[in-house]
């Protein structure tokens, strides 16, 4: 039988110093503590398209597609996976909480048994811990990951963003970016304090150096002014002028979004971008109002301050936000992928009940294959769920109230 608290014991024990280079060492000596002869860490690779393995201790394996493999099932499913070809092997999500860093093979002649499900899924735990613990003190983790040299846009960019996967009991927010190596104007950011989610998506103008630079800066002037405790209005009169100041004459798209997790109230300020869906009972119902502000970086145009939009979540509502490189790829006719495309695959999505970051990677694989894999601009999405255990006493009050229920309707633009 599996013991998953022997080989996390033994790991903790060993792993008080040392590299992200040996951890592939070190997780391989750590299997006679389960009863494994073998465990094998495989990382994603940033387009999320293949598991790489993270190889030592003269072990050899190949690279494993996500789309056509056991691991890839167990990437995407988020379950443990067993061939019944291959009794001795079993596959686990190596997860970070809800983030997706790859899969764990485990080669046992106990692998067959349910039972080892979950002293395997506490060896990956602890695995997980310690790839993202150590993979800021060395490259290896990055090199693994990466299939083509990334440019230093690309570089800018992947290294301001939070994980791409965040969720407590009650919320998830996911995020996808595509393509990985050449990105630059497109960036995002959220922070759970207390009771209230931020959560910012940021297009700049233009490509390469310049737009991640100014990339950089919008999410960096969110963050302070977020820190600072800035409310939502003020937060974005402050990255509108940073940009002004650093960047004049150029601009950024922005939805800017503060949910709170009690009561489900979602306030948002659209500065010039695609308009977000509501999506509930597995259907789009609406877009969000949009826009309520100028772009960032020129909100001198106007005297208005940004207007805030409020909308009262239900619980399970969930929201897709994204950018104009997924409406904006085009097919080999010239046709947009357009919003009545993604409206149906995220449908389709909810009701296969998929988990939400594989929703997201799979939105980006449609949206590649659309435009041949060959996209003209950044396409990025996210996606964010509300979930409370209980039915909050402002939802109640709603549904009380004459004319409460808000039901589908027409998108409204709001004048700037």
């Amino acid at each position: 039988m599996l013991d998953g608290g022997g080989a996390a014991r033994w790991l903790q024990l060993h792993a008080a110093r040392g590299g992200p280079d040996e951890l592939s060492l070190l997780v391989a000596r750590a299997a006679p503590a389960v009863g494994a002869t073998e465990i094998v860490i495989y990382l994603a690779d940033y387009p999320q398209s293949a598991l790489v393995p993270l190889l030592g201790a003269g072990l050899t394996r190949d690279e494993l597609a996500i789309e056509t493999t056991l691991a890839g099932r167990a990437f995407t499913s988020l379950e443990v996976q067993r061939a019944p070809d291959s009794p001795d092997r079993l596959w686990v999500p190596l997860l970070l909480g809800c983030e997706r860093l790859g899969v764990l093979e485990v080669v046992s002649p106990h692998a067959g048994d349910p039972a080892s499900d979950r002293p395997a899924w506490e060896v990956a735990v602890n695995v997980a811990q310690l790839l993202t613990n150590r993979r800021l003190y060395g490259d290896v983790v990055e090199r693994v990951r990466r299939r083509l040299p990334m440019q230093v846009a690309a570089e800018i960019v992947w290294g301001l963003l939070p994980p791409l996967t965040f969720a407590t009991d009650d919320l998830v927010v996911t995020a996808i970016l595509e393509p990985c190596y050449d990105v630059g104007g497109d960036v995002f950011d959220y922070a759970l304090n207390g009771d209230v989610l931020s959560v910012g998506l940021f297009d700049t103008c233009g490509h390469g150096i310049k737009a991640s630079a100014m990339a950089s800066l919008a999410v960096s002037a969110y963050r302070n002014a977020r820190r600072t405790g800035l409310d939502l209005v003020d937060t974005a009169i402050s990255i509108d002028r940073w940009v002004r100041s650093e960047h004049p004459g150029l601009f950024a798209t922005a939805l800017l979004a503060e949910l709170d997790r009690r009561t489900g109230k979602l306030r948002t300020i659209n500065a010039g971008h695609p308009g977000a869906l509501l999506l509930r009972d597995g259907k789009a119902v609406r877009a969000l109002p949009g826009p309520t502000a100028l772009p960032l970086g020129l909100g001198n145009l106007s005297r208005r301050r940004p207007r805030v939009h409020e909308e009262a979540l239900h619980p399970g509502d969930r929201v897709l936000a994204y950018t104009d490189g997924i409406t904006d790829a085009r097919g080999d006719d010239g046709e947009r992928f357009g919003l009545n495309r993604l409206v149906d695959f995220v449908e389709r999505a909810l009701n296969d009940e998929l988990p939400s970051p594989e929703t997201m990677r799979r939105l980006v694989r449609a949206v590649l294959t659309y435009q041949q894999d060959q996209l003209d601009d950044d396409a990025t999405a996210l996606f964010l769920e509300w979930q409370p255990p209980y039915l909050p006493l402002g939802h109640l009050e709603r549904l009380a109230a004459p004319g409460g229920h808000a039901g589908p309707g027409p998108v409204v633009a709001s004048e700037v």
